[in-house]
């Protein structure tokens, strides 16, 4: 059960960087690539414990597995877009923030309820 209180303390870090990055695109401005990248090594991170910690039980996260990766996807999206000198739009990064944001609550629901 340690390793779902670990995921939860990372996704949080990730959602505090997140927010920063937000901010930035919401104000049409440059986001940092050393920023958004430990961003995502954080997101990253929590849903391989979640995969972990699934792995060890019967009953786990698993739709906040499935939602933080279809999040993880439109971070790919941000990061390709960004990569290839495209701006990011600000409704993906609203969408992207909002679909890990209901990931993040169904996984503290699962984990305290």
């Amino acid at each position: 059960m340690k390793s779902i209180y670990t995921a939860i303390a990372i996704f949080g870090m990730a959602a505090i960087l997140g927010m920063y990055l937000l901010s930035l695109i919401l104000r049409n401005k440059e986001t940092s690539t050393g920023i958004a990248m430990i961003h995502g090594l954080f997101a990253a991170t929590g849903i391989i414990l979640l995969i972990v910690y699934c792995s060890g039980n019967n009953s786990g996260p698993l739709i906040s597995i499935i939602i933080f990766s279809i999040a993880a996807l439109g971070g790919l999206i941000m990061v390709y877009r960004k990569s290839t000198g495209k701006k990011i739009p600000k409704w993906l990064g609203i969408l992207h923030g909002l679909t890990a944001v209901i990931g993040f609550t169904f996984l503290l629901y699962f984990a305290f309820c």
